[in-house]
């Protein structure tokens, strides 16, 4: 009992026999996500989930296991079997976690999951409530130059992309700014629209409306590109050459795995991302879906968790 027990705890020193390698997949695959149902992340990752499925065969069912900073998620498929049945749809919080809470599991992504393909990234609007004086990035910036420490600009969260954003934009410009953080983007932007605080890096979607009825006022993208939905707005790196801050999605299988598995899984992933039809409708909620192979995921993983460990370490960055 005492030895089933420890192979039960210790599921990654468990090889897959051939043949079930050669057979798979035989039933339902779990991918598991460390957000909650309804949001973009969720919806996208359902989304691709079912075109996997058409590929694969079988049902790819996506299960919520939110908490931690993603911990939760992440860490329950770092130490799932490696069978190619629990993967992680596995988010930029890989890249930021070991920077800004260090003790989080899995500390390390980069040795206790294997990439398995792109799944998507969106970007997100720098926006300002119209009371600021100014219309574009670059005034933006000189205006917080010329008022230092005046200008608050919200967040989702302490760690959360779009803060990373705002604080990558100080570094690179040396503007000083008030982070006020919040929990989630919709409280923030209320305090947007009220003019309660002046400036924030706000997802595509959620921006869109504000944007539209003039209670905020758009100056820029995140993205290195210009995007469909807002094709007036111009991308900051016009302002502050090289910037680009954007939240994405790929698909993760614990470490162990068979490397027949992971490229099955990584063939099905990119017939998904590669549905025309897909990646219109994904286009209308602003998330860009990006054909990317294992090693695309992982040279990504590495350069962001690089970045932001170095922005945070150097803006002294702290978990709430």
């Amino acid at each position: 009992m005492n030895s089933r027990r420890t192979l039960l705890a210790a599921p990654a020193v468990l090889a897959l026999p051939a043949s079930a390698q050669e057979n798979y997949p035989s039933r339902a695959i779990t991918g598991v996500t460390g957000y909650a149902p309804g949001g973009v992340t969720d919806v996208s990752g359902r989304a691709i989930a079912e075109r996997m499925s058409r590929e694969l065969g079988v049902p790819v069912v996506i299960e919520n296991r939110v908490g931690a900073a993603t911990a939760v998620a992440n860490t329950h498929v770092a130490q799932a079997r490696p069978d190619g049945y629990t993967l992680l749809m596995g988010t930029s919080t890989l890249a930021i976690n070991p920077g800004l809470q260090p003790n989080l599991t899995p500390r390390d992504p980069m040795r206790e999951l294997v990439p398995v393909g792109m799944m998507y990234r969106t970007a997100f609007a720098l926006h300002v409530h119209p009371s600021l004086p100014v219309r574009s990035t670059a005034e933006f910036i000189a205006y917080c130059r010329a008022n230092p420490g005046r200008v608050n600009f919200g967040s989702s969260g302490t760690g959360a992309v779009n803060h990373l954003a705002q604080a990558l934009l100080a570094h690179r410009t040396g503007i000083d700014v008030v982070h006020v953080p919040f929990r989630g983007g919709a409280p923030a932007l209320m305090e947007l629209r009220t003019g309660r605080i002046h400036a924030m890096f706000q997802a595509l979607l959620e921006a869109i409306p504000t944007l539209r009825e003039g209670s905020t006022r758009g100056l820029g993208i995140s993205s290195a590109e210009r995007n469909a939905l807002l094709p007036d707005l111009p991308p900051v790196a016009e302002a502050v050459p090289g910037f680009e801050a954007v939240f994405w999605q790929g698909v993760f299988a614990p470490a162990g795995t068979p490397e027949a598995v992971v490229r099955k899984l990584g063939a099905a992933l990119a017939a998904a991302t590669s549905d025309a039809a897909l990646r219109s409708r994904m286009a209308e909620q602003g998330v860009e879906l990006i054909t990317g192979d294992a090693a695309y995921l992982r040279d990504l993983l590495a350069r962001e968790t690089a970045m932001w460990g170095e922005l945070i370490r150097g803006a002294q960055i702290r978990a709430e």
